[in-house]
């Protein structure tokens, strides 16, 4: 193919067209918010040498937009337009406003979801307008770059898997059309679950309608034609690999098996795209959350920072088991020999250990970083505090005298670790809300309550953080709460205003400080031995959230993050590390 010309391509009776002939779509999946920019060249070339033409991402609009009218970044989609262009592929866009992909709040702003009011994924005139306005700012960097304008882009997707959450096409209708008046001239489609009711309540007639699936194309297949006897047959997402959960187990996809389904999609004539082809990291706490159950309404399981997603071009940008016998089977029937691998990225030289230098505890790291406090009768939730990404701490006071009583949390989410009278009383989850110890008034209570992931997927969509219900001794609710919140996003100004002081003699929470000096700086992954549960930046760059619980055992580094000599680290562990009796053990550095 060649890009950087005008051309067409097109939908047609039974397949895509390009200039009129005939082309099939083998694409993959590689979220540039989930790469580091200086090495999302080598990760479109390792698409190109597994036998790819086309590269399919998502957009995820509460990355862009923290604040309603403020953005941060936009041009990062052009720019990793132009990266797709430049290696020599096309795009497929996935703007939303709804995206799932294991993102925070499926990519939804927490602004909008807790705005009193408004309804999401539906034709609420509050919540169009926000997407009008984010939108606006999007488009320019998509419509410029589509095919016919000598760009990349060939398709976008309205919404995203719209059928399994709502039956509303007139508001699928609303989206194409904001789409179009945005100046999207490229192909539109819808993608769901290959199953009626979702095929139903997910497509949109005079649009493209394509399936996601893992295995049994033929089945999906069929299902599909039963909706749309003409057109194209895609396969939006082959899940070739999963993802994890903290505190679950590893997904591992067995390689044959991946390969043996893919094959079958090929058989069928159908075009795919490879969910994920390359996964990456969900750098700095964006990891959304599901819930379980079969009807996605049960206990919460937050999506750990890896996205690897066992894809065949794994975290760290090499080819897996899985990479060769998808790239056997994509250059089957090629005239052509495809191309080589790319060269790997430096690799971190030499093993390193960070030198722990300083420490703050949490009050004082909330007290120069962190939002105003409030005071109000209940307990506000995380939205009412504008916090997205972090924790809050929540004050009460237990009136006295009276005799010990349970003391419980509604509506917790997620977790609480609980101070009664400044000493650890223990932690709090939805499925355990309340301490082991009963609580004699008077008391002072506080609830550092940690935001795990929103939920991505499912009715439960868009679902408030904090403490939701409120604070019970007894039976009786505690009012006149304090709160203040500590957003993730504060720490992109430096913690210069961090009171820091002398390293704890025991483990404890707080944020530390320290330096890490490498030789050879490259790629590398972070290992955390002692750690119990809290997020990491080198050199303000946020790797994500580290939990004891795994499966997740180390954070990748992405080798730009690291510069040859002294590096900045910091440490913010929110619970005390387990064990721990003569102060956090150093972080380490390893060559990946």
């Amino acid at each position: 193919m060649t890009l950087g010309r005008m051309s067409e391509f097109t939908v047609g009776e039974s397949g895509f067209l390009l200039d009129g002939r005939p082309v099939r779509l083998l694409s993959g999946a590689l979220h540039y918010f989930r790469v580091h920019e200086a090495q999302w060249g080598h990760r479109l070339a390792m698409l190109r040498a597994m036998g790819l033409n086309c590269v399919e991402t998502y957009v995820p609009w509460n990355l862009h937009q923290p604040r309603p009218g403020v953005c941060r970044d936009v041009g990062a989609v052009g720019r990793f337009l132009d990266a797709v262009r430049e290696a020599g592929l096309w795009a497929i866009v996935r703007p939303g406003p709804y995206i799932c992909a294991e993102w925070e709040n499926g990519g939804l702003p927490a602004w909008l979801t807790g705005e009193p009011g408004t309804r999401v994924r539906t034709r609420d005139e509050r919540f169009l307008c926000h997407v009008r306005d984010w939108w606006g700012r999007l488009l320019p960097e998509i419509v410029p770059r589509q095919l016919d304008r000598g760009g990349p882009v060939i398709m976008v997707q309205v919404e995203n898997e719209y059928g399994s959450y709502g039956s509303d096409t007139r508001y699928l209708e609303e989206l194409a059309g904001l789409l179009r008046a945005g100046g999207v001239t490229a192909a539109l489609f819808t993608s769901d679950g290959p199953e009626d009711h979702m095929l139903t309540g997910g497509s949109l007639p005079g649009v493209l309608a394509t399936v996601n699936f893992g295995s049994h194309a033929r089945e999906a297949f069929d299902a599909l034609r039963r909706h749309r006897p003409r057109g194209p047959l895609m396969c939006t997402e082959f899940w070739c690999g999963w993802f994890d959960h903290w505190a679950g187990e590893h997904a591992v996809r067995d390689p044959e098996d991946a390969a043996g389904a893919l094959r079958e999609i090929l058989e069928c004539g159908a075009s795919v795209n490879l969910y994920m082809a390359h996964g990456g990291t969900a750098f700095g706490g964006w990891a959304g959350a599901n819930r379980g159950g079969d009807l996605h309404d049960g206990p919460l399981e937050p999506d750990v920072t890896s996205y690897d997603y066992d894809a065949p071009v794994d975290e760290y940008g090499c080819p897996t088991e899985k990479f060769w016998r998808f790239r056997e089977l994509l250059s089957a029937g090629r005239a052509d020999p495809l191309p080589g691998l790319p060269p790997r990225p430096d690799v971190l030289g030499a093993p390193a250990e960070a030198a722990l230098t300083g420490w703050a505890p949490l009050p004082a790291v909330l007290e120069a970083l962190g939002g105003p406090e409030t005071v109000t009768a209940v307990p506000p939730t995380f939205e009412e505090l504008g916090v997205t990404r972090g924790l809050v701490r929540y004050e009460v006071g237990v009136p006295g005298p009276r005799r010990p009583y349970p003391l419980t949390v509604r509506g917790l989410r997620d977790l609480a670790v609980v101070y009664v009278d400044g000493e650890r009383a223990g932690v709090l989850t939805e499925e355990e809300p309340r301490l082991r110890e009963p609580v004699a008034g008077p008391a002072r209570v506080e609830l550092w309550v940690e935001n795990l992931g929103r939920v991505n997927y499912g009715p439960r969509l868009g679902e408030a953080k904090g403490v939701t219900g409120g604070v019970l001794h007894e039976r009786q609710y505690l009012h006149g709460v304090r709160a203040r919140g500590l957003d993730l996003d504060a720490f992109a100004g430096g913690v210069g205003a961090v009171p820091f002081g002398a390293l704890p003699r025991a483990g404890a929470p707080g944020l530390y400080r320290g330096t890490v000096t490498v030789r050879g700086a490259g790629d590398a992954r972070l290992e955390l031995p002692g750690g119990t549960r809290g997020f990491v930046w080198i050199n303000g760059f946020g790797l994500g959230r580290y939990w004891s619980a795994g499966p997740q055992r180390s954070l990748y580094v992405p080798g730009p993050v690291l510069r040859e000599g002294e590096n900045e680290v910091w440490l913010l562990e929110l619970d005390a590390p387990d064990g721990a009796a003569t102060g956090l053990p150093a972080p380490r550095l390893r060559p990946v």
